[in-house]
């Protein structure tokens, strides 16, 4: 949009409700929200017009109702319509506002986004984002023979990932038009599906701002924030994930594509969703693309002067429990569950949708309720990263409602430190094995409610936390000062990549262990793209701003590891699904679980046994854990009557013998467990 046009239309007062664009009898009508603006304007641009601009200034004692402003304008095309905002209103910075009528904005209810065509692309990172709409394509055709796939949460085994990632790297063999792309992860589903994970959690896939770190001179300015959580809007899907050229009418229709196909191979679609700060940074250096000029007041924590609160650690921090941003984040979700057919929410930092409008925490938060008793949300899975970067640590204590999961950061902690053989870890490990019953059974809350994992996206790989002891961050630019430096990892012997046979197979071992202990844990197992062929970040755990190599999937990786590394990996996730001991409903009972330890006490105890009992039809599990660096001569328990152990598992065993689902016969009254290895049996 450039220059303005007094091309007249046909316009009338129009209706504040619904929110965003929709069509009327009337023709196109337009509503926005702003309770301290005191003039708006909506600009318009054409498709295969001459003109570039149509301003149409809404004069407030018609087309203002309360805080909403709104416009119906007739003749309008139903699709290609580029459109936003001109707002003003007090100037006062000291009084929180940020209007500035020069800069175009877009509508926060804006369903497609049109931004810059290619991903990353540096000669477009000054490129405005429009809102657009589409009235005359035809229904998305979900198929007949649709379904859902409502996997109960206790069966969910979860895969984070993201969509671009995934396919981007040209050993994906696939088309380049659709590489790193969501008809890309399409073509890749029978990966997923011979993995046998059932979920698959998205990293933000809302429009967002892949270069913010590049629009002034900085330490980071040669990164793209491939990871996406910079949100531009809660509504459009990301219009550079599709085909080719970033369409956003195509990336809608491509979205549904992906997750039909996902659903038809029985695999949910969970998105991590970032309601916790937008793309519009700090005052210090401001971005105003939307909510900013819109009424930041609103929009935005302030503080008692009126300045951004920070609590996302990224500059601003959304105004969540604010009635009117409460209502666009339902909205939103909801929009994505009926629109798109998503089956789950993982929330960003979930702790900021639990403090008031001054930033103080919340009990019984608004929002956090409001999502949980909402019906067509009734269906989803809804995820909390129960802490955020202002301390509020939530985890285990988290406003829930019975419905709300959690990641559980303790799990990843007590598990990481007692598979590298820490002293005094063996009960905080039995603790979280068991399902965190400390944590979690609570009121009407199940085991499920806690999302096990030992690595996620921002952290170490699992190969890189066998493999260095410090992170290696210096590629972000940030000299080495970003990132987590509690990561509880061990190189097993050397930092970083070594010839040593021995430090190799000691990490080979113990990928197997963290792997082993994840899938038979009572609670939601979740794990990270890339994990399963031991994917390298070469020491980064905070590499969201790398769009190579670094983050994205490597496929002749995962070749030279199908038979081994990936084939144990996916073995044991289907070895869960099948055993119905390793996910329980409800917390474990004194008869359903034997702990074969009588050292609790003793911190330098690093061994651990326990059986799990199948009181329908006997098929009992096994497990024992050795993080002493020397062997256990473990006693095995009795089987249960008629029955005898068969050995499934064993990571100190070289591959194929590491894991054999049919189980070996032969198991005596002793096994002697190597050190830095665990061994799995079942009762047949």
């Amino acid at each position: 949009m450039a220059e303005t046009n007094k091309q007249s239309f046909k316009v009338s007062s129009g209706e504040m409700s619904p929110l965003g664009v929709s069509q009327v009898d009337k023709g196109i009508n337009f509503a926005l929200f702003s309770h301290n603006a005191t003039s708006v304007t909506l600009c318009l641009s054409l498709p295969h017009s001459d003109k570039d601009v149509v301003e149409l200034v809404l004069d407030p004692s018609i087309n203002k109702t309360g805080d909403t402003w709104h416009i119906c304008v007739e003749d309008l095309p139903l699709g290609n319509v580029l459109y936003g905002y001109r707002v003003d209103g007090p100037g006062e910075w000291n009084q929180g506002h940020r209007f500035d009528s020069s800069i175009l904005l877009l509508d926060p209810y804006a369903k497609l986004v049109k931004g810059r065509s290619v991903f990353g692309d540096s000669n477009q990172k000054f490129a405005q984002f429009y809102g657009t709409y589409d009235f005359e394509s035809s229904p998305f055709d979900w198929g007949d023979g649709y379904n859902f796939p409502n996997i109960p949460e206790k069966d969910l085994v979860i895969y984070e990932m993201n969509v671009r990632a995934f396919t981007a790297d040209e050993s994906s063999g696939i088309d380049p038009s659709i590489a790193g792309s969501y008809l890309g992860l399409i073509e890749k589903i029978p990966h997923l599906l011979d993995l046998g994970i059932n979920a698959v959690e998205l990293l933000p896939v809302f429009e967002f701002d892949e270069l913010e770190l590049q629009r002034r001179p900085n330490p980071r300015d040669h990164m793209v924030n491939t990871w996406g959580y910079s949100t531009v809007n809660f509504f459009a899907p990301m219009s550079r994930y599709a085909s080719g050229e970033g369409d956003p009418i195509k990336a809608s229709k491509e979205f549904k594509e992906m997750v039909k196909a996902l659903h038809s191979a029985g695999i949910e679609v969970i998105l991590d969703v970032v309601y916790n700060h937008t793309n519009e940074a700090d005052d210090k250096y401001p971005y105003t693309t939307s909510f900013r000029g819109i009424d930041n007041k609103i929009y935005y924590m302030l503080d008692s002067n009126n300045q951004l609160l920070n609590y996302s650690g990224c500059g601003n921090t959304l105004n969540c429990n604010h009635p009117v941003v409460m209502e666009l984040i339902l909205d939103s979700l909801k929009h994505w569950v009926t629109e798109y057919h998503v089956d789950g929410f993982r929330f960003d930092l979930a702790s900021v949708l639990c403090r008031d409008t001054d930033g103080s925490p919340l009990g019984a938060p608004p929002l956090i309720r409001a999502i949980a008793k909402d019906s067509v949300l009734s269906r989803c899975k809804i995820i909390a990263e129960p802490w955020d970067c202002g301390g509020l640590y939530l985890v285990g204590k988290f406003p829930n409602w019975d419905r709300w999961a959690e990641w559980n950061g303790m799990y990843r902690d007590d598990v990481r430190r007692f598979i590298k053989g820490d002293g005094g870890m063996k009960g905080s490990f039995a603790t979280r094995v068991s399902g965190s019953s400390d944590l979690y059974q609570v009121n009407q809350r199940k085991p499920y409610h806690g999302v096990n994992f030992i690595i996620a996206h921002d952290g170490f790989t699992l190969r890189d936390l066998v493999t260095y002891n410090s992170k290696h961050n210096e590629a972000n630019g940030e000299g080495g000062n970003d990132g987590c430096n509690d990561n509880y990892s061990w190189n097993c012997g050397s930092e970083g990549e070594t010839g040593d046979a021995h430090i190799k197979s000691l990490r080979v071992r113990q990928m197997k262990n963290f792997h082993l202990a994840l899938m038979i844990s009572q609670g939601t197992p979740m794990m990270l793209m890339g994990d399963e062929y031991g994917h390298t970040r070469y020491g980064n755990n905070n590499s969201y701003g790398h769009d190579t190599a670094l983050n994205n999937f490597q496929w002749k990786e995962l070749d030279a590891k199908k038979q081994n590394h990936f084939r144990f990996f996916s073995e044991l996730i289907k070895f869960r699904h099948s055993h119905h001991v390793l996910k329980h409903e409800n917390f474990l009972s004194k008869g359903e679980i034997t702990w074969h330890e009588d050292n609790w006490d003793n911190p330098e105890s690093k061994f651990l046994a326990f059986t799990l009992h199948d009181g329908v039809s006997g098929q009992d599990v096994y497990a024992a854990f050795n993080a002493h660096d020397y062997f256990v001569k473990a006693l095995i328990p009795l089987p249960p009557s008629g029955k005898q152990w068969f050995r499934v598992a064993d990571t100190n065993i070289e591959s194929p013998d590491d894991f054999v689902k049919e189980g070996v016969a032969g198991v005596a009254e002793t096994y002697n467990v190597a050190p830095f290895s665990s061994i799995l049996l079942k009762s047949m």
